[in-house]
């Protein structure tokens, strides 16, 4: 990676992680060069308007049709054995998940700054895949904050009463930020993320996505149309900062086609003997 071929070997432990934290910050807004990056872009917008096409369809027939049954059906609002769903559903809260992202990073360029040679390129591999996760989870939340605060949509039984169309518009508070859902952007951005980095892991990513929404259901914190607003808002978030990775060669490489694939990352256990490494110049 360009972040360890110009770092003097011997400068100092703080200067080391200085310079590669600058350096891993500095490769994300450098200007794109794949070749292929217009082919990725145009891809990247057809498949986001037929997404976004499709998802509003779903959206409004789940509102239409759908939303005030389903939200009649749920267990009233603190019930006492929802407990272990409460617990569950905070697994696809955004400030844990970004915390989460963010920490490991930081224990990254703190591990790194102490290695050299394949060790450190190993692991800042993994970092900037680690950058990938955290961004595609952290625009697709910022999108979905502004979305809220526009659309101002009450959340379940705000009012006294089970309307899908109560929307009082920049309303701004937490009772009327119910469209789009925080926790299926979160969910379904991260998952997609993965997704595109491991797609061994798919099946497990999407598995998870798909319990934190119906979390959100069961504890009458959204309605059915709400979540799947969320998943769609995530994945084309987690898409545009994928493209972003892939035009700078960060991650992905890009087909003939524009298809944005996975390069080849570190392995488990040449990560394991980095872990076991010295952690100090």
């Amino acid at each position: 990676m360009p972040v360890t071929t110009t770092i003097a070997p011997h400068a100092s432990y703080p200067a080391q992680l200085l310079a590669l934290s600058w350096r891993s910050l500095a490769q994300l807004v450098r200007m794109p060069s794949h070749s292929r990056r217009a082919n990725a872009a145009r891809k990247l917008a057809r498949h986001s308007l037929w997404l976004s096409m499709a998802g509003a369809a779903v959206v409004i027939v789940l509102m239409v049709a759908f939303d005030q049954t389903e939200i009649q059906l749920m267990p009233a609002r603190g019930t006492a054995w929802l407990w272990p769903i409460r617990i569950l559903t905070d697994l696809g809260k955004d400030e844990y998940v970004l915390s989460v992202l963010a920490a490991v990073l930081v224990v990254i360029a703190l591990v790194a700054a102490g290695l050299h040679g394949t060790r450190r390129a190993l692991l800042l591999g993994l970092g900037t895949r680690l950058q990938y996760l955290f961004l595609s989870v952290a625009l697709s939340v910022f999108i979905a904050e502004i979305l809220k605060f526009i659309i101002g949509r009450g959340r379940p039984f705000v009012g006294g009463k089970a309307n899908p169309f109560n929307f009082v518009p920049f309303q701004g508070s937490e009772a009327y930020f119910s469209l789009p859902s925080a926790h299926a952007v979160t969910a379904f951005a991260l998952a997609f993320a993965v997704s595109a980095l491991w797609p061994r892991l798919r099946a497990v990513m999407f598995t998870y996505a798909i319990v934190i929404l119906l979390t959100r259901l069961v504890l009458l914190a959204h309605h059915p149309s709400d979540v799947v607003a969320g998943a769609l808002v995530g994945m084309i978030g987690a898409m545009a900062v994928r493209y972003w990775f892939a035009a700078r060669r960060l991650g992905f490489a890009i087909r003939a086609d524009g298809t944005i694939v996975p390069l080849s990352g570190p392995l488990g256990g040449r990560l394991k003997r980095v872990a076991r490494g010295p952690s100090a110049p």
